[in-house]
């Protein structure tokens, strides 16, 4: 069982040991960091969000508090009822165990729930195909697909717009 709670500058740490290869960095930077991730970039990171009342960062920890998974959410527009989920990651050491799902799952409660919006989205790269796959799994629909949107040692990277709405998500939202 995963939990939630806020990011904090002293979880850089975790990221810089979930990021280390080139490749694993740029899947998940979103063209705002650079190889190798370091602590400065990411309490940069830590003070834009800070100062941004339309973006969070969080944690999810397992059942003993140990983190082993991260993503925020930015672009938060209480008009639109919308939010961008972005910036996902799972322990490599952790993979495997289902916790990409649950903490998905746990971030659509969370935006649904407690921010009451219709609409939550995010991107993929169509080379992570296990992350693709967790997203659809969870109840993300494909939308727009950008052709040649990167490109890694010569490999060129698709990159996959995707959106979940409310009315078509599965799992219980807490009531607010």
């Amino acid at each position: 069982m995963l939990r939630l709670r806020p990011y904090k500058p002293d979880d850089a740490g975790y990221l810089m040991d979930w990021l280390k290869d080139e490749r694993t960095v740029r899947l998940w930077r979103a063209d705002r960091f650079s190889y190798p991730l370091t602590k400065e970039q990411l309490e940069q990171y830590w003070e834009d969000f800070l100062s941004d009342e339309n973006a969070w960062i969080f944690l999810a920890v397992d059942e003993s508090g140990k983190p082993c998974g991260h993503f925020s959410f930015r672009r938060v527009d209480y008009a639109k009822n919308s939010a961008h989920m972005g910036f996902i990651v799972v322990n490599p050491k952790e993979r495997g165990k289902g916790y990409g799902r649950e903490m998905v799952t746990l971030a659509l409660r969370y935006a649904f729930g407690f921010l009451r919006m219709e609409r939550v989205t995010l991107g993929v790269f169509t080379v992570n195909e296990a992350a693709h796959r967790c997203y659809l799994s969870v109840g993300f629909k494909d939308e727009e697909l950008h052709r040649d949107y990167d490109c890694f040692d010569g490999e060129p990277w698709d990159y996959q717009d995707m959106a979940a709405l409310k009315d078509d998500f599965k799992e219980a939202v807490f009531p607010v």
